[in-house]
């Protein structure tokens, strides 16, 4: 969505336009619920967070700076959330289970997209994606996912850039060693989690 249209968006939904706030919903509820799904893995849960962000984010829209993207402020609600969630979860458990093999991307490039082995190749890198600690996955999904700078990045996760450059350096240094060498030869085929922004 254009800014200046995001923009607009917001100011009627501070003046209280309901419509303007579901055309702000819908225009990121897909990509929230991707990035929450990813840190909870659970449907009902990933939906019940991202109702949640949505719900905290039009409470607080008077405290939204234009300074940053929509997206960002959002996701970064999303992401309190869900590290309350994982840590509630980690207290009932004992622990916090990443091992789920990750559900094939639609959006993979068109030229691999569609074949079996494209699909067996984004399991096996979300497998090893979820291996990752949280800050570091979270870091890698805003990064290759959003396209989310590390300044925006360090405002979701609350953290200084300069960490959220380390996490995304230890996130490919240990993704490679998970990854076989031919896995990593079409890992960056697949340009999913290969080097295309500057860290």
């Amino acid at each position: 969505m254009p800014r200046d249209e995001e923009q607009k968006l917001i100011a009627r939904a501070r003046r209280g336009h309901a419509d303007a706030y579901r055309a702000l919903v819908d225009a990121y509820k897909e990509r929230l619920y991707a990035f929450v799904w990813r840190t909870v893995r659970h449907h009902h849960e990933a939906e019940d967070i991202c109702q949640a962000a949505f719900v905290r984010a039009y409470e607080s829209l008077d405290s939204y700076s234009g300074e940053y993207a929509f997206s960002t402020w959002l996701f970064t609600i999303a992401y309190r959330l869900c590290l309350n969630h994982v840590r509630k979860r980690k207290a009932l458990s004992g622990e916090v289970d990443f091992a789920h093999v990750g559900r094939a991307e639609p959006d993979a490039p068109q030229v691999l997209a569609n074949t079996e082995e494209a699909r067996r190749l984004r399991r096996t890198i979300w497998s090893a994606v979820e291996r990752l600690s949280l800050p570091q996955r979270s870091a890698v999904l805003l990064f290759y996912r959003e396209g989310k700078s590390c300044e925006e990045i360090g405002r979701v996760l609350n953290t200084p850039t300069v960490t959220v450059k380390s996490h995304l350096h230890r996130a490919r240094a240990k993704l490679r060693k998970l990854l076989s060498a031919e896995l990593v030869d079409d890992w960056m085929a697949l340009q999913f989690l290969g080097d295309t922004h500057s860290a």
